[in-house]
């Protein structure tokens, strides 16, 4: 407590936001004066219902809720020091702070998507290693979408034209939006909010940020951060960034890969290489994991229905689970590096994904492998496209999938499975009650 008291001294911070991230990484908590965020500290009173955190994406609830309590309990919002910030685009100086939660017995708890990752570490932590993981986040810029039964187009950049697609790595294309992403690095510097490279992507404004390898925990809350992050840049600016999974009907989705190591907790080696710098049996294990179980975690990879339209042959998205070397048509694509940055990058989960459920997902399909000393499939050379699709093609086959997989239900928590299954399936509901205008459009007279 008093080091954030000293912080907040520090910045002359008149307000704080408390927030934890739902089951779809959306921001939800409370925003406090700071004198009476510090009373809150001291006195253990900060509180949220727990029901947040199987609140829709539509902002509904189950009607048969099996996880939490039925008298909609409060729980126990502690923040975590390591993760206060500013929040720079705001004229009021103004702190943000991930927190977690706690039920009144001091328990977690355990349907918190930060504590879902959280107890995926501690699983790797009892057997001595150490995750290291380094996110890649794809999204677009959009035109102002006032109304949602039109579709998205490209914003306009400063040659006064719509960005046009098949734009990959042009440097003009970025620079058409340079206003949006000198804001864009000037509030992550502000927030220490560790991003390297900004490339333009195949689609229409569609952009890619890497992270900076490190800590898992650390880099899901700066992949939350960053979201908001950049949806403000872009409002500023008089536009939408998105981080949906196919925004655009004609455009390739966006996706978050994930780059996975395992180190040693004591000495730091990276465990994917031999002394001799070659692969080593814990990384076969690993990425045998990711393929066995990578399909039954796609409801924290691919968390929407509108997901599922990303993960279509020769969309520059994988459709299975074969790996190979500098391949970026196969889900796990093992890049060409040093013994030290030896690692895989997981190329299945899309932009839409919760971090924290995405990176806990992946890394507990790996701990799997390795704990259960599975044997991967040979790695493929050519294109991954010519084989058959083998990731779920929808969100219902994802979740019956995930009912089944009791080694990964284990791992991720019961509890947590079972609200997310819930959660997910209200969701499908809602859609499902949704007449498209494809459907007017091809149906309405023709049937």
């Amino acid at each position: 407590m008093s080091d954030m008291a000293h912080w907040l001294r520090e910045h002359e911070i008149t307000e704080v936001e408390c927030l934890v991230a739902d089951l779809n990484g959306i921001a939800r908590g409370k925003i406090l004066p700071a004198a009476r965020f510090l009373r809150s500290l001291d006195e253990d009173s900060l509180r949220i219902p727990e029901v947040v955190f199987v609140q829709s994406v539509t902002g509904e609830y189950p009607e048969e809720d099996r996880v939490t309590d039925p008298a909609v309990r409060d729980v126990r919002m502690r923040p975590d020091a390591r993760s206060i910030r500013l929040v720079p685009w705001y004229d009021e100086p103004t702190a943000q702070v991930i927190s977690d939660c706690y039920y009144q017995d001091d328990r977690p708890v355990s349907i918190a998507p930060r504590q879902v990752l959280r107890s995926v570490l501690e699983a790797y932590a009892e057997r001595g290693w150490r995750p290291v993981v380094a996110p890649e986040l794809e999204f677009y810029l959009t035109k102002v979408n006032e109304d949602p039964d039109y579709p998205l187009e490209p914003p306009i950049g400063r040659s006064r034209r719509p960005d046009s697609a098949r734009q990959s790595y042009g440097i003009d294309a970025v620079n058409e939006f340079d206003p949006i992403f000198e804001d864009l690095y000037d509030w992550c510097e502000a927030q220490a909010i560790d991003i390297d490279t900004l490339t333009h992507e195949g689609g229409a404004a569609q952009m890619e940020i890497n992270f900076n390898h490190g800590e898992p925990l650390e880099l899901a809350d700066q992949a939350l951060l960053f979201k908001r992050t950049l949806r403000q840049a872009a409002l500023k600016h008089g536009i939408y960034a998105t981080f949906m999974a196919k925004p655009m009907e004609r455009e390739p989705g966006s996706a978050m890969h994930v780059h996975q190591s395992v180190h040693d907790a004591a000495t730091g080696d990276n465990l994917f290489v031999t002394g001799s710098g070659e692969f080593s049996d814990l990384f076969l294990q690993h990425i045998a994991g990711l393929q066995r179980y990578l399909p039954a975690a796609m409801p924290l990879l691919a968390p929407n229905v509108n997901s599922y339209r990303r993960l279509r042959r020769y969309s520059d998205a994988p459709i299975n689970l074969h790996w190979g070397i500098e391949n970026r048509t196969v889900g796990l694509r093992v890049p060409d590096a040093p013994p030290s940055a030896q690692r895989v990058e997981n190329r299945v989960a899309g932009a839409d994904a919760n971090p924290y459920l995405a990176i806990a997902a992946s890394l507990a399909c790996g701990y799997l492998g390795m704990v259960e000393e599975l044997e991967p499939t040979k790695p493929i050379e050519g294109s991954a496209y010519r084989l058959a699709q083998t990731l779920p093609r929808y969100l219902s086959d994802a979740l019956d999938l995930l009912k089944r997989a009791r080694p990964l239900r284990q791992l991720l928590g019961e509890d947590f499975v079972e609200a997310l299954i819930m959660v997910k399936q209200i969701e499908h509901e809602a859609y499902q009650r949704v007449i498209s205008s494809w459907e007017r459009e091809h149906l309405l007279l023709n049937v």
